[in-house]
């Protein structure tokens, strides 16, 4: 069984030790979504909303968001980003999002690609909760992460029953 690296060999929750791990080049996707009418989606495209252009807006609460990843996560630790990309796309039956993220040091970013979709995808549903309170966010997750020790790695794809596969 895998050990978990936040936990001491007493149980104690503990911030990993990177003082010794090699810095490479890291990058991490993850995706989300966030479910709508049809009329939500059109005002969220429309640019018109109460509030301002909804998918600007998220995109740089999503930026902003990988950058305080550590002061969210307590034990995360506070990286130099050198990327921070999100995209919030009209998908079928709402908004969808991605996030890139890239650093070059000891240590991953695939939570700060997640917390940039996950805080871009609330930015959503607070911009149009005046008009849909019902919306949905959903499938969050990772799909891919490169450099490091365990290397790259690439999400199934959809239907696999949520398995994981390494990149060849």
């Amino acid at each position: 069984m895998t050990r978990l690296t936040h936990i001491d060999d007493e149980g104690r929750a503990r911030m990993v030790d990177v003082t010794d791990k090699a810095s490479t080049t890291r990058e991490a996707v993850a995706v989300g979504f966030v479910r709508m009418a049809p009329q939500t989606l059109a005002l969220a495209l429309s640019g018109t909303g109460r509030k301002g252009e909804v998918r600007a807006v998220a995109e740089i609460a999503g930026v902003m968001a990988a950058k305080k990843t550590s002061d969210l996560i307590p034990l995360c630790h506070p990286l130099a980003l050198s990327k921070v990309e999100v995209c919030v796309e009209p998908g079928e039956g709402g908004l969808a999002v991605t996030a890139r993220v890239k650093t070059t040091g000891p240590t991953g970013v695939e939570m700060e690609a997640l917390t940039a979709v996950s805080v871009a995808c609330l930015t959503i549903y607070d911009m149009l909760k005046a008009a849909e309170k019902g919306m949905v966010i959903e499938a969050v997750r990772l799909t891919a992460k490169s450099g490091g020790k365990s290397g790259a790695w690439l999400s199934s794809p959809p239907g696999d029953a949520g398995q994981s596969r390494p990149l060849p």
